[in-house]
């Protein structure tokens, strides 16, 4: 593993180069500027940013920054990004301590190019910008951070330029800590957290897992031995400091320990084994697993330690639509998870019927979507169709056909006259048409009159 500030001239060379598909580990602290911002240097200077697809670049990844769709772990979204416009997707979601988020991109069809992926700590103050704080720069693999607080964080995924094809994204949260006892899981959990202890006099300041006699105990951290004791109430037990998180990892009546005061060790070295020692006697054997930080004391081991996460969902929408203009059919649609400056958790919006929006990625059976106005949220994938029909026909003679649903977007084609063309939908007071030749353009509905 070596130092970013060592990796300087290779990233800075590799913005035009193919990407390495080898997993990168995160160094921390991360650099305050990511691939990303690099890259848009790199731009710069070479005065591509002044170029309006540049300009679509930047303004489309500070979008993606300022109003990402809230999302729940975990999460897997396939997007498709075509060469011949700007696009960037941006997530908010919750990190807690004791949690691991861990960011994966898997890309296909996309030769030689890099796919940028930025973790930022949000900030409670929406009036201060969010902090880098990891960043992927290559393709097909991983980057994890373990937050040390509950706070919100943003992953924004963007591609370089001029390049087509699919990028899966995989967001999920994973416990920070190894499990401390060999070949189980939470499942083996019996007793935890909070539980009463004699008679309701005292609670549980950990959790059992209980395990057969003998079963190793295994550092859940990387950290050194600090007391091996044999005590009255915990029979044979091992604290271990985990010095990166400023905490101490408790075990309880081991049936014996192999480690001493001062041993260094890493996770799955074995400290020692299930027994029940102290005052434990009467019952399975089991490991008591604790965790206490100073001046908060014993904290629960839950998020620590256990798999929250069900499965995640499989994209089955159908993803040959990625990128593609569709409308609302005639039954109209719920627009979830609103983005476009809305808060994390706002309630779905109905979307009436032949609304024109643009499917930017698929997620399960529902689709990321993106308005005329640029809100986006996600719509399911059976609540939209075509737009190659239309579901009307209109005079467009003299008609100004403009690139987006207002009067100051730029005209784009004037029919001559006699000219009929198709509805394909609409925007508030707007409709998309197509004219004679395929042009396609918006115009205001009162035109069409």
């Amino acid at each position: 593993m070596r130092p970013r500030i060592a990796a300087l001239p290779s990233l800075l060379l590799c913005a035009f180069l193919p990407a390495c598909d080898a997993a990168k580990e995160l160094v921390l602290p991360p650099r305050p500027e990511s691939p990303r911002e690099q890259y848009r240097e790199a731009l710069r200077s070479a005065g591509l940013d002044r170029t309006a697809l540049g300009l679509d670049w930047v303004r489309a990844g500070d979008l993606a920054l300022r109003t990402p769709v809230p999302i729940d772990l975990p999460h897997r979204e396939t997007a498709y990004f075509p060469a011949d416009s700007a696009l960037a997707l941006g997530y908010r979601l919750r990190g807690l301590r004791g949690r691991r988020i861990t960011v994966g991109l898997t890309v296909s069809g996309i030769a030689r190019t890099r796919v940028f992926a930025d973790l930022y700590r949000a900030s409670p103050d929406t009036a201060d910008a969010p902090r880098l704080v990891a960043t992927l720069d290559s393709v097909a693999t991983t980057f994890s951070w373990e937050p040390r607080r509950d706070t919100d964080f943003i992953v924004r995924v963007q591609p370089e330029l001029l390049r087509s094809g699919s990028v899966t994204v995989d967001v999920r949260s994973e416990p920070a800590l190894a499990f401390p006892v060999e070949g189980r899981s939470w499942g083996a959990v019996q007793s935890v957290f909070g539980d009463p202890r004699d008679a309701g006099a005292r609670a549980h300041h950990g959790v059992d897992i209980f395990a057969p006699r003998g079963t190793p105990t295994v550092a859940a951290a990387t950290g050194r031995v600090t007391r091996v004791r044999d005590t009255p109430r915990g029979g044979k037990v091992v604290w271990l400091r985990d010095e990166a998180r400023a905490m101490s990892l408790y075990y309880a009546h081991l049936d014996s320990q192999t480690v001493s005061s001062g041993d260094r060790v890493q996770p799955g070295d074995t400290v020692g084994f299930v027994g029940n020692t102290g005052n434990a006697r009467t019952t399975q054997p089991h490991l008591h697993f604790g965790i206490y930080r100073r001046g908060e004391g014993p904290s629960d081991p839950d998020p620590w330690l256990r798999v929250w996460e069900p499965a995640v969902d499989e994209v089955t929408a159908d993803t040959s639509a990625l990128g593609a203009l569709m409308r609302v059919a005639p039954s109209s649609a719920r627009l979830t998870a609103l983005g476009g400056g809305a808060a994390a958790g706002a309630p779905p919006i109905d979307v009436p019927a032949r609304t024109v929006l643009r499917v930017l990625a698929a997620s399960g059976d529902s689709y990321r979507v993106t308005l005329p106005d640029g809100g986006t949220g996600y719509v399911r994938a059976r609540d939209l169709e075509s737009t190659r029909e239309p579901v009307d026909r209109a005079d467009l003679t003299g008609v100004a056909l403009r690139a987006g649903p207002g009067p100051d977007a730029p005209v784009i084609a004037t029919p001559a006259a006699a000219s009929l063309g198709d509805v394909l939908g609409v925007f508030g007071d707007h409709a998309f048409v197509r004219a004679q030749g395929g042009v396609e353009g918006w115009s205001s509905l009162s035109a069409l009159d």
